[in-house]
């Protein structure tokens, strides 16, 4: 057989390939569409393979039909929201990798903005972070290449490379006057799910970064240490999950289950597929004393930090303090494909205990209190988070608890802390000059001081 008529078999064989996985498709989600909406998917099928038959045949190069195939993919996923994406092999195999905690890079969480690369928070100890990266800051271009035409997919790939080479990000940003650019070199990524601090008075503090594979490990963990090092009890917990971009479902799952009675709802999903609609108890196991709990997030906490923020509020059992969180209340399911590719589709969306979706509205605070440098006390304001409802393409969706929201404010106090984190960086000296969680631990002594003098009585 010649060369050229090879060539025409191979095409012929990817374009049958292609029919039938889009057939497959259309039929598996179409199941009991009317007859004529059947017809119509067939119509757009033949339209699809239409063009790429031109684009093959009369394309000014040469093209990739695999390359074809997963451009049309991905941006058929796009369009449907800033969340559902396509994967292909190398690009899944780094996200399988993410979900351990390690990856090389820069530790930005990025998303869609008005067309614009958009951070939604840095993560904390990475070279972004280091430079100042901040949340809700618009990347313009990284080294020469603009990003107004790249996908999520694409800029990662940019953004990632080997420990010790260099990229230069230009950022636009609230109160800049022109773009600036940020040089940072990549390094490999150890994301430190859990961090932790015994403060003063025997109050315990807990940074939860994102939700990772060994999350609800390592809080058991800080918790016991924190215990152990205040003879066996601790007075109260300040849980510190601002800029946490969230993670793994299961692990906020549990986290939750460390402060939520055995047999009660942490929150549930509601889909069109049944295996969609889903309900998560509290299961029987080592619960926490009934200690006071304040609960610190603000607009870069998103997704299973606001799920878990939301069972705590929703139960009575934490009080929550900072900002409006991102409101990123849908489920993306991974689904592998034959070629080792993947599909991230929104399938589903969250709620808390009581009805509330968080999908574009976020966690309000029971307490607002803005982010404000110390010790200069500027009044700077956390404005500048990007959250779920400034993405193209997000979903409203009906609150179903019928329940409002209220704000309070309250002042200002002093710390001094107790033992240092086990961590690398100094949490101690950082906690010194957090004005949010200084008012954490002043709600929680608070609390305490009208405790005793109830008891008094």
């Amino acid at each position: 057989m010649s060369a050229p008529s090879s060539k025409k078999t191979k095409m012929i064989a990817g374009f049958a390939v292609i029919v039938a996985l889009l057939s497959i498709f259309i039929l598996s989600s179409q199941r009991h569409s009317s007859a004529e909406a059947k017809g119509s998917d067939y119509e757009s099928i033949e339209l699809f393979t239409d063009v790429m038959a031109i684009i093959k045949k009369s394309y000014v190069e040469e093209v990739d039909t695999r390359k074809l195939v997963y451009g049309a993919i991905n941006g058929m996923l796009s369009s449907l929201d800033p969340h559902s994406s396509f994967m292909p092999p190398d690009t899944y195999k780094e996200m399988k990798i993410d979900t351990k905690g390690a990856f090389g890079g820069l530790g930005i969480e990025i998303s869609i903005k008005d067309g614009v690369l958009t951070v939604i928070s840095p993560i904390e100890d990475t070279p972004a972070f280091k430079a100042g990266i901040k949340s809700g800051d618009m990347i313009l271009k990284i080294d020469d290449k603009f990003t107004k035409d790249l996908n999520i997919n694409d800029a990662v790939k940019r953004m990632r490379g080997q420990k010790g080479s260099k990229v230069i990000l230009t950022i636009m940003r609230e109160g800049f006057d022109k773009p600036k650019e940020f040089p940072l070199v990549r390094d490999v990524i150890q994301v430190k799910s859990v961090k932790f601090n015994l403060m003063d008075g025997g109050y315990g503090y807990v940074r939860i970064a994102q939700f990772q594979e060994k999350t609800d490990e390592d809080l058991a963990k800080a918790l016991k240490t924190m215990k152990e090092e205040n003879k066996g009890e601790l007075k109260g917990l300040v849980l510190d999950m601002r800029n946490d971009p969230g993670g793994l479902l299961d692990q906020a799952v549990k986290v939750s289950e460390h402060f939520v009675p055995e047999g009660q709802m942490i929150v549930y999903t509601e889909g069109r597929e049944k295996d969609s609609k889903m309900q998560f108890t509290a299961k029987k196991g080592n619960k926490e004393p009934n200690y006071p709990i304040v609960v610190v997030i603000n607009g870069g906490s998103a997704s299973a930090s606001e799920i878990v923020a939301g069972a705590l509020q929703d139960h009575k059992r934490a009080i929550i303090m900072g900002t409006q969180s991102f409101g990123k209340g849908s489920v993306q399911t991974i689904i592998p494909l034959s070629d080792d590719s993947g599909l991230r589709l929104t399938t589903a969306r969250y709620y808390t205990p009581k009805g509330r979706s968080i999908q574009a509205k976020g966690i309000t605070p029971d307490i607002t209190v803005e982010a404000v440098e110390l010790p200069k006390a500027t009044g700077k304001k956390d404005t500048l988070h990007l959250r779920e409802k400034d993405l193209e393409n997000h979903f409203e969706t009906e609150d179903k608890s019928g329940a409002g929201e209220t704000k309070k404010d309250d002042k200002k106090s002093d710390k001094k802390d107790d033992k240092a984190d086990k961590a690398p960086s100094k949490l101690e000296d950082v906690l010194k000059t957090d004005y949010q969680v200084l008012r954490a631990l002043d709600l929680l002594k608070g609390w305490e001081l009208i405790k005793s003098m109830g008891s008094e009585k």
